[in-house]
């Protein structure tokens, strides 16, 4: 056990860098009902009404300066909710400032590089980090871990079909929401801007799901899509292959009456399908079946989802229990998503160029 497990007080106390819609909507929600072990003591964010309004609503202490928050010696575990492109350098320095343990939002890194930066500081500071993909926090998910059996050995075929709201719906039923930076309407037919638009969508939305992919495709460095389109008005159809495993992403944001999150993974004689509870939703775990030789088994749900999950698995890790993530299996989920994201975005060239020879 680490000396830093050694101190750790009965209510750990919560810094959050980013108050945004995520820390709002879903991280404050959840650390509402995990008082007895974990406490918000300050809020940073680089608005201060913001930063202040948020604070206010918890009681925590709040700053625009991410090294008054990493001073502060009531804050024991940090949360990184910030704009991705800072997310490196605030998991170096929160790991560099003595603090027990780190939550990152995905994506915790922008390269593989970086992530390997990232590894090798935490096991330098013996500060554990793990990535919010919640998902892999969830008690359905894990339950159907615990049973599946041989099923990542046969899986030849898995989907993930995401079916939601705009997000501003969610975050609107979950909470009042301060300082939301409005969406700005962008030109779909521009080959530049789907690129992009598939890009943010792997790396803001099937990133979720792709760490339970990686599970199932031992090949996962050998990545090649096959199409990749994007949705109106936001969303994605990618179907790719990782080694001998087909995998079919899908998403669409509109103005659907239900929601819906699906996972599968289909086997020779096996099959797990997960239903999983919608984004900024507060309302138990998902619900997974496992189908095997004419018998199925339900598993779920269970009292609490993956964001609650993860915190709870925060605050083992900060106490000196639980396992944290290893640095290779961060690494690893990084370059699965990137290489699809970077695969994607060329395939939009290559689908181009093949309808311009269709007409010429």
């Amino acid at each position: 056990m680490s000396s830093k497990s050694l101190a750790a007080p009965a209510v750990l106390g919560v810094g959050i860098l980013g108050a945004g819609p995520v820390t709002q909507a879903i991280h404050l929600p959840s650390l509402a009902r995990l008082q007895d072990i974990l406490e918000v003591r300050h809020i940073m964010d680089v608005d201060p009404a913001v930063a202040g309004s948020v604070a206010n609503r918890v009681g925590a202490a709040f700053s625009t300066s991410m090294e008054e928050l990493l001073a502060d010696p009531s804050v024991d575990v940090v949360a990184i909710c910030s704009p991705h492109q800072f997310h490196a350098a605030q998991v170096i320095a929160a790991c560099r400032a003595g603090k027990k343990a780190v939550l990152c939002e995905k994506p915790f890194a922008m390269s593989g590089d970086e992530a390997a930066s990232l590894s090798a500081v935490s096991a330098e500071t013996r500060t554990p980090i793990i990535v919010g993909a919640m998902h892999t926090f969830d008690p359905g998910w894990l339950a159907a871990e615990a049973a599946w059996g041989d099923l990542p050995e046969q899986v030849h075929t898995i989907r993930s079909s995401i079916v939601l709201p705009p997000n501003p719906r969610f975050e609107d039923f979950a909470t009042e929401i301060v300082g939301r930076t409005p969406m700005l309407a962008r030109d779909s037919t521009d080959p530049e801007v789907i690129k992009a638009m598939l890009t943010g969508g792997v790396m803001g939305l099937a990133i979720h799901d792709l760490p339970l992919v990686r599970r199932f495709t031992p090949d996962f460095a050998a990545v090649e899509v096959l199409h990749a389109e994007i949705v109106k008005p936001f969303g994605y159809v990618i179907s790719l292959r990782a080694g001998h495993v087909t995998i079919e992403l899908r998403a669409a944001m509109n103005a659907t009456w239900e929601p819906a999150w699906e996972f599968e993974a289909i086997g020779d004689d096996a099959a797990l399908k997960i239903d999983f509870t919608p984004s900024y939703v507060h309302a138990g775990s998902a619900t997974a079946q496992l189908r095997q030789a004419g018998k199925t088994t339900v598993l779920g749900p269970f009292g609490h989802n993956g964001y609650e999950g993860e915190w709870r698995a925060l605050a083992d890790l900060a106490r000196g229990d639980g396992q944290a993530p290893s640095g290779e299996t961060l690494l690893h989920d990084l370059e699965f998503a990137l290489a699809i994201a970077e695969a994607a975005a060329a395939r939009v060239d290559v689908q181009a160029a093949t309808r311009q020879e269709a007409t010429v």
